[in-house]
């Protein structure tokens, strides 16, 4: 990858691993990692698809099948499935985390804070049953 001087230019930390995971996510099923490379572009080494191929199971946002003496990839995740991933992964590299949860919930507009209650709201009723006022297993009465 060249800059607008000709210059070789190195990919920002995550680029690559972004790269990689939207062409498993176009792939139409499980694909090797010279699909992936071919897909990508650039003068990437072989090796160097198959360490962030690696790389990604390792986090959790990818698959690998055996297929013959190698292995055919796919996403561990839809695009909203891996976005979770990445924020999940943010919050568990904190140390306080209820401070970043406060943080990024005062921080969302007046439409997503919306989405988010209701999501809430629907995790909290089991089976998505109505909330009757009794807790959780507790006894009615």
């Amino acid at each position: 990858m060249e800059d607008r001087h000709g210059r070789v230019r190195r990919r920002g930390q995550g680029e690559l691993e972004a790269q990689v995971l939207a062409a498993l996510g176009s792939a139409p099923g499980p694909v090797s990692a010279a699909w992936v490379r071919e897909r990508i572009g650039g003068d990437l080494a072989y090796t160097t698809v198959v360490t962030t191929l690696t790389r990604l199971l390792a986090k959790g946002a990818a698959r690998r099948e055996k297929a013959g003496r190698s292995f055919a990839w796919t996403p561990a995740a839809d695009e909203a499935g891996l976005a979770a991933l990445r924020m999940r992964r943010v919050l568990d590299g904190e140390s306080d985390r209820k401070a970043v949860l406060a943080s990024f919930v005062t921080a969302l507009s007046a439409d997503d804070e919306q989405v988010l209650r209701g999501l809430l709201a629907e995790l909290g009723e089991p089976h998505g049953a109505a909330d009757d006022g009794a807790g959780a297993g507790e006894p009615e009465g």
